[in-house]
């Protein structure tokens, strides 16, 4: 005869129970390992201190000397000659030259019995070389620019994700002599999350703002690097593309090549050096304005940057100001023509003083934007149309010319498909 214990019912459920909460337990851990694995790791590069000292880099020498010491020392002569002459700089004695050079830096070099070959960077000391050049006094800069290099390989875009060769030549770059104020990110810790690839994209303003605020910058430039192998060990050749702004805008574009893998750091060496050419003259052509919609009061601004924000200000309003004063010309002329006009057809808005609204459209995305934007323009009587807000994801807003009062341009758009909800000199529509 065979005795059977019966357990109670809570007894027999405590092993089932335990399980469960083991399991969520042990999710719950490899989760948070997931999340710190995003964050953690070796995934910065820390810049470089910035330094005033003038630094010419791609200095080409090759000279011969009586022993490897005096020909690299005749090298470095003739380097320091040919820096000295390409920032036309006035012609001194050799002693005299020698004494402004602060540091060599030896980018590629190759020593023989009697023969120095090498590529060469030649830093001068500002204080001492700065009154010669005509350069002792200040000179003005840019506002902040967050940095976000972008380099695309097989595929994937990368920006502080993971450690890359296109990130360490803006970090170990030298920029105390530019007149770009480059925030250059370490990219460890929160970088990886927040400066990806995807948010070049993003068109939200208060987006951006609570970035560029983190970052203490005032806009963002985004260089990036799109590297292409022709085949394994072979030749890469680099497109490369310089843009700025929570818009993307395009600044410019070149294109090198480099023999093998080994060439592609000192290729990536000059284009941050033709990237930083780009982005300076773009900023001496005014090009390289701060975005006006962007929040700059908590940035202590120079008074040329002032003057850059308040001229891009300016420019707005007087092209809106024009867009206006032409859609009022079009609509006299059309007017006076069609004086004997017969009645307006029904669902058309009667003939008036052309006026401007501002009208705020829900764009959750890019596709939706320009809908909204044809269906706007297409509308009967509109005359004119322009973007003075884009928030791909928010609410973009228009500035319409419209013949006829602010409630038959309401009932224009209803009749369009559009909800429409009425405010003071607005609309605010959505499908």
């Amino acid at each position: 005869m065979t005795t059977r214990t019966l357990l109670p019912a809570s007894l027999a459920q405590r092993p089932h129970k335990r399980l469960v909460i083991g399991l969520v337990a042990a999710f719950a851990v490899a989760l948070a390992a997931a999340l710190m694995a995003q964050v953690s790791g070796d995934r910065g590069i820390p810049p470089v201190a910035s330094s005033t000292d003038i630094e010419v880099r791609g200095i080409e020498v090759n000279v011969g000397g009586d022993n490897p010491e005096d020909a690299r020392s005749n090298g470095w002569l003739e380097a320091t000659r040919k820096a000295w002459e390409k920032i036309n700089g006035p012609e001194l004695p050799d002693a005299r030259l020698e004494s402004l050079v602060s540091a060599i830096v030896v980018e590629e070099e190759d020593i023989g019995p009697r023969r120095y070959i090498a590529r060469l960077g030649v830093i001068f000391d500002r204080q001492r070389a700065g009154p010669l050049l005509g350069g002792g006094g200040d000179r003005a800069r840019s506002a902040p620019m967050l940095l976000m290099p972008v380099m695309m390989s097989g595929g994937t875009a990368t920006t502080f994700e993971m450690r890359n060769q296109w990130q360490r030549a803006w970090a170990e770059y030298q920029f105390g002599s530019s007149a770009i104020d480059y925030v250059r990110p370490v990219g460890s810790g929160s970088d990886s999350l927040l400066l990806t690839y995807g948010q070049t994209g993003r068109r939200s303003r208060a987006w951006w703002n609570n970035l560029l605020d983190q970052f203490g910058a005032a806009d963002v430039l985004v260089p990036i690097a799109k590297l292409r192998h022709e085949w394994p060990g072979g030749p890469v050749v680099g497109t490369f593309t310089a843009r700025y702004g929570p818009d993307d805008r395009y600044l410019g574009e070149f294109t090198m090549r480099a023999e093998n893998d080994e060439q592609l750091p000192r290729m990536l060496v000059r284009a941050v050096e033709q990237f930083n050419t780009i982005y300076t003259r773009a900023l001496a052509a005014g090009a390289l304005r701060p975005d006006p919609t962007l929040e700059l009061d908590g940035f202590e601004m120079t008074p040329e940057i002032r003057a850059l924000l308040e001229e891009a200000r300016a420019a707005q309003a007087a092209e809106a100001a024009a867009e206006a004063a032409a859609a009022a010309r079009a609509l006299a002329e059309g007017a006076a023509a069609a004086v004997d006009a017969p009645v307006t057809q029904p669902g058309q808005p009667s003939a008036s003083t052309p006026t401007s609204y501002t009208v705020q459209i829900a764009t959750p995305d890019a596709s939706s934007f320009d809908a909204a934007l044809g269906a706007v323009r297409g509308t009967p009587g509109v005359s004119a149309s322009a973007v003075t807000s884009t928030a791909i994801g928010g609410t973009s807003v228009l500035r319409v010319t419209f013949a006829g009062s602010l409630s038959d341009f309401a009932a224009a758009l209803r009749a369009r498909g559009w909800q429409v909800t009425e405010g003071t000199g607005a609309l605010s529509i959505t499908r």
